[in-house]
């Protein structure tokens, strides 16, 4: 199958609407701070030939597809190994200062989640990575290994917004004495026999724990709670962010931040606003939007995505 096959781009075509008027101009600059497979980008330099792009990702895999998948475009491409909270340095390198469009597709990656052995997936036996960069860092089998009881709770009910937080931490404390837990079908096991039946029919027991494993492994929440920050820095006026979120987390982060990027700083009580304190970002899009049900009967992940967007109107003071 080709990759067009295995990975559809969610809301693919509002994220082109709402990026082309900061990208039809000659000479604009878009990043793609999760190329992932490359999707996204591949379908907006068709549509904006005059566009050169900066595509960044932290797993060597994804830029290896991706850069074959782009390779067609010839320079207009740049790739960059990093982590997204790298942006700036990403940008700087490739002997950019402003940029005019910023795409983040947040989460696990389709590469990530069809690939049995990276581990993220609870419905099939691997062994417990979940590293997006697979080259360094923490394994989710460390966390378990290495972790107290207080620390796995604290990440299950944080990352995972899991109620049943505390008797998975003493389950796996318990079931780790005994032998190593090193695989996923394993871990899988372990939770679904400290789950109560009842709870049990409310979805499977394993879907917020490997999420918040996921969120501790890569530090995700850490890092994008840095990169919305310095990604809006990098915006010329004119350019735009469209975020798609998958969980309330992410989501939350992000709303936080366009919300303060558009706001007024102008002191309270100060009966005019001058210049200086009219806020740099105007949203263009209400709250957040989601996938048409068209959509999501084409693409099933499309069902949790929550996508925010803005527009840079003026430099800061």
């Amino acid at each position: 199958m080709s990759l067009r096959d295995i990975h559809t781009p969610v809301l693919l075509e509002r994220c082109a609407e709402l990026l082309a008027p900061a990208l039809e101009p000659a000479g604009a600059v878009f990043v793609d701070a999760t190329l992932g497979m490359g999707g996204h980008s591949e379908a907006l330099l068709e549509r904006f030939p005059r566009a050169r792009l900066i595509g960044l990702d932290r797993d060597t895999d994804a830029l290896r597809i991706a850069g074959e998948r782009l390779a067609r475009f010839g320079d207009r491409v740049t790739l960059v190994h990093t982590v997204y909270d790298g942006i700036a340095d990403a940008v700087t390198s490739a002997g950019v200062d402003r940029v005019d469009g910023i795409l983040f597709d947040l989460g696990v990656s389709s590469l990530q989640l069809d690939v049995a052995d990276r581990g993220f997936a609870y419905s099939q036996d691997a062994p417990l990575d979940m590293r997006m960069d697979q080259s360094s860092g923490t394994t989710a089998a460390d966390v378990i290994a290495t972790y107290s009881e207080g620390e796995l709770r604290r990440i299950f009910e944080r990352y995972g917004e899991e109620k049943l937080s505390g008797r998975y931490a003493r389950a796996i404390i318990d079931a780790r004495t005994r032998e190593p837990i090193e695989r996923s079908g394993r871990l899988v096991e372990i939770l679904v026999a400290a789950t109560p039946y009842a709870a049990q029919r409310a979805g499977h027991p394993a879907k917020r724990v490997f999420q918040a494993l996921r969120i501790e492994v890569n530090r995700e929440l850490v890092v994008l709670e840095r990169a919305i920050p310095a990604a809006l820095s990098l915006l010329a006026v004119g350019g735009r962010i469209v975020v798609l979120s998958y969980q309330s987390l992410e989501d939350r982060l992000v709303k936080r931040a366009l919300a303060q990027a558009t706001a007024s700083t102008a002191p309270a009580g100060l009966p005019v606003e001058l210049p200086e304190h009219a806020p740099r970002f105007r949203l263009l899009v209400k709250g957040a939007e989601l996938a048409s049900p068209e959509e999501i009967a084409r693409n099933p992940r499309a069902t949790p995505v929550r996508l925010r967007a803005a527009e840079r109107v003026r430099e800061s003071a």
